[in-house]
């Protein structure tokens, strides 16, 4: 019997070392329920009680054996496996890698930050409101008359609004960050010298225009407050924004919350002004640029604050109309197609 647990060794070392890939169905013809060496171990009980033993101890030490082949056979063809997937999945460090394209800022964001930059190194403070506002700081509080344009549904987009008349409880998207500055001026006294950046909502579309822009409104409020302050904070604004020696002028024009209101033009930067077949101003010489005026008194008293002592100025501008006019840009609506192609240029 020893012969025969001998000669199952060798053949069983014999496959595993012939036939590497199939272990399991090796392992199973030597050393399964219905295996080679479980044959022969059924044959003990015919033995007698001197050899039982010493038999049974020598099967146990071929399934070792057996079990220690399959063992070493496997690690061999993990080894094999492995380095043969090492250098099927090697990499060349010696390439050059892949380019990423570095991202930029939009140039609405661009003309933001740059705009923030500049007030906050004139010495004003960034103040930001929520974009859904009431009626009150919205129109009312601005000293905006019930019968003004502005106010109806075809003209502003409202959340809560009573159809039976005009409330200062109606609830709205803010049409200019106008608002924050009565929140401020409600909660803040003079001196006041503050920004407001943000995005506002009106209904309008087209090539100039789109019902979501962005807005940065100004106020300054303190003694002895003149237009011509108001004259000398946009000249040192754009002179930084677009260059040394540009030039801006009021215009008179009316807006409920300032009085005096002025409309301000820059003098175009591209033709100075001499050139009737200019691009950017079509030979105006002259690019509207935003709104602004005297802090109305109604507004002052409104918040609280005497308009006999104080007086300040705002104005307001939208952060569109400045990209398009500093990037030469035709129509708003490139701002936000999001096509790569356009956008690469800034």
């Amino acid at each position: 019997m020893k012969n025969e647990l001998s000669q199952i060794l060798d053949e069983a070392s014999a496959e595993i070392k012939s036939h590497g890939a199939d272990l399991e169905q090796i392992r199973i013809k030597y050393l399964g329920k219905k295996g080679g060496l479980t044959d022969i171990l059924k044959k003990l009980g015919s033995l007698s009680a001197e050899e039982r033993p010493i038999i049974g101890a020598f099967a146990n030490e071929i399934k070792t054996k057996i079990e220690e082949l399959i063992s070493d056979k496997q690690k061999e063809l993990a080894k094999l496996i492995a380095d043969k997937k090492l250098i099927e999945e090697k990499i060349d460090v010696t390439l050059p890698s892949k380019q990423k394209e570095t991202g930029k800022r939009h140039p609405i964001s661009q003309i933001m930050l740059n705009l923030e930059e500049i007030f906050i190194g004139m010495g004003f403070d960034v103040v930001k409101g929520p974009e859904i506002e009431y009626a009150y700081y919205n129109f009312d509080a601005l000293n905006s008359p019930k019968n003004h344009p502005s106010r109806d549904i075809q003209d502003t987009f409202y959340i809560i609004k009573d159809e039976k008349e005009i409330r200062e409880d109606d609830v709205l998207l803010r049409c200019h960050t106008s608002s924050v500055q009565i929140r401020f001026m409600e909660n803040n006294k003079p001196p006041i010298r503050i920004i407001c950046p943000g995005r506002v909502f009106r209904l309008d579309h087209d090539s100039s225009h789109t019902p979501v822009f962005y807005q940065v409104e100004g106020l300054v409020v303190d003694k002895n407050i003149t237009l011509n302050d108001l004259k000398e904070t946009l000249e040192t604004v754009f002179n930084v924004l677009f260059g040394e020696g540009t030039e801006i002028r009021l215009r008179p024009h009316y807006f409920p919350f300032t009085e005096p209101s002025v409309e301000v033009d820059c003098k175009c930067f591209v033709c100075g002004g001499n050139d009737e077949n200019c691009s950017l101003c079509h030979g105006e010489g002259w690019l509207e640029m935003l709104g602004a005026g005297m802090v109305h008194p109604k507004v002052l008293a409104g918040c609280g604050i005497d308009p006999m002592v104080y007086t300040g100025f705002a104005f307001g501008m939208g952060i569109e109309r400045l990209s398009m006019v500093k990037y030469g840009i035709d129509d708003i609506r490139n701002l936000y197609e999001n096509d790569i192609r356009f956008l690469r240029q800034f």
